[in-house]
């Protein structure tokens, strides 16, 4: 059984490595596709602090990650046809503009699996940029005396 899930992957945190631990006890070979910067940067306000290579690469390093893949336009059925899964993971926060379901149509005609599971509620890289930047702001106005 092929498992295939996609998304940004900055910051890469114990959420991720959760996601794809999970998407390894459902099949045999788990293959991740990671969103290019100017992917991310046409949906979410931010682009990533990670480049997307070396997102790619810290993944690749990862025991639960058999292959990683790019995708360079938010779409993902090309990715599918490449991957062929059984299985397509999503997130909680799927939602349903057009490149979702074009997606789900496809994967649902070729007979494949969807599954939606819940992010782990302890963190997210939006999560972790918000404490680096709350951080820094508090730093900023401490006074420390320098000899």
């Amino acid at each position: 059984m092929i498992v295939y899930t996609v998304g940004t992957f900055d910051l890469l945190h114990i959420g991720h490595l959760a996601l794809l631990e999970y998407c390894r006890t459902l099949g045999d070979v788990v293959v991740v596709g990671v969103a290019s910067d100017s992917v991310v940067g046409s949906y979410k306000r931010n682009v990533p602090v990670i480049p997307h290579d070396q997102r790619m690469e810290m993944l690749s390093a990862l025991r639960c990650v058999d292959k990683v893949i790019s995708y360079n336009e938010l779409e993902y059925v090309s990715g599918c046809k490449e991957v062929n899964p059984d299985i397509f993971l999503v997130g909680e926060d799927w939602g349903s503009k057009q490149h979702n379901l074009d997606v789900e149509d496809y994967l649902k005609a070729e007979g494949k699996k969807i599954i939606r599971v819940s992010y782990n509620p302890l963190t997210s890289s939006t999560k972790i940029k918000q404490n680096v930047i709350a951080q820094t702001y508090r730093g900023k106005y401490l006074a420390q005396e320098v000899d």
